[in-house]
């Protein structure tokens, strides 16, 4: 999975998100989910971590959803934002510096459904999991 992830990385930064812009798997199949670049700064190495992810525009913010399949741990990107949440995001050709923050249980509450309708499997995601699959907002810095 890692290295379809780095090559998912490449291919998009090399085509402006031409391709790789699109998730076209499980419940997108039908119904492709944009896809953006989220680059963090790793919390043990200082490094910078670049990772796929769906996303939902709302407004000037973008929403990505920390579900890592609906394992009961939190993917490492989401570990990484908490500590610095200043990061990076590309949405096709465009890329902007962000500030990323879990969303709060209201926020969460009402853009959940529009996550779901988007990727149906994320309610099958949190059904799998006893952890609340955290909602982050990265908002324009």
């Amino acid at each position: 999975m890692r290295a379809m992830s780095v090559a998912n990385v490449w291919i998009y930064r090399a085509t402006g998100g031409r391709v790789g812009g699109r998730w076209r798997m499980g419940s997108a199949r039908r119904r492709p989910a944009p896809v953006c670049l989220l680059t963090t700064r790793g919390r043990k190495t200082g490094r910078l971590r670049t990772v796929p992810l769906l996303y939902l525009r709302d407004g000037g913010r973008v929403v990505v959803v920390a579900s890592q399949g609906g394992l009961p741990t939190h993917p490492q990107w989401y570990l990484n934002l908490r500590r610095t949440p200043r990061v990076t995001v590309q949405t096709g050709d465009d890329i902007r510096l962000m500030t990323a923050r879990t969303a709060s249980p209201e926020e969460r509450a009402a853009l959940w459904p529009r996550l779901v309708e988007m990727y149906a499997d994320y309610d099958d995601y949190q059904s799998r999991t006893d952890r609340e699959i955290p909602v982050v907002i990265c908002d324009p810095a």
